[in-house]
């Protein structure tokens, strides 16, 4: 078990036993959370700001909203803290798989359920020369930048479509995927 000590300066060192603690007489020891928080009570609270702020890595404080908070946070900053036993590996978290949907893998990539919108819009964008954004909008019933978000979002990224895009002699967009 790890015992740690401080000393008047608020330096914490920690210690592989009880008998390395014995070295340094002025420094007070504690090896648990409970420990702490009985020394800590006949501390100002100035000094747990101090000890905090003299901790690596921690982001700087002016105040805490209690003694418990104060002395919970100390004690967990510590605890990265290992006793005398040479050079430490980093602490380093492990990298574990994003949690989402399960898909059932039956859709294969750039199809759509039968009577959605997005069969309605992949149907008209496979016709000969396409279809215009009037046209895509009168399907939908979407707006205009609705419409150019879905051709970008879901069809060209999700579905992982080409859609081309064609300026006609008249000035109207058309749209366009290979089928």
């Amino acid at each position: 078990m790890t015992t740690f000590t401080i000393d008047v300066d608020n330096n914490i060192t920690a210690l592989g036993s009880d008998e390395q603690a014995k070295d340094n007489p002025e420094a007070e020891r504690f090896g648990s959370a409970q420990e702490l928080a009985s020394l800590a009570e006949k501390w100002p609270a100035t000094r747990l700001v101090e000890i905090w702020n003299s901790l690596p890595g921690q982001k700087p404080v002016k105040r805490f909203t209690s003694r418990q908070a104060a002395v919970g946070r100390v004690w967990k900053a510590i605890q990265s803290l290992a006793p005398d036993s040479g050079p430490q590996a980093p602490r380093v978290a492990s990298k574990k798989a994003r949690p989402g949907k399960q898909t059932s893998g039956t859709r294969k990539r750039g199809s759509a359920r039968k009577g959605s919108k997005t069969a309605k819009i992949l149907d008209l964008l496979k016709r000969p020369g396409g279809t215009t954004l009037k046209g895509l909008m009168a399907a939908t019933k979407w707006q205009a930048h609705s419409v150019r978000g879905f051709l970008s979002g879901t069809v060209g990224k999700r579905l992982g479509l080409r859609v081309k895009s064609n300026k006609e002699a008249n000035g109207e967009r058309t749209y366009s995927i290979k089928a």
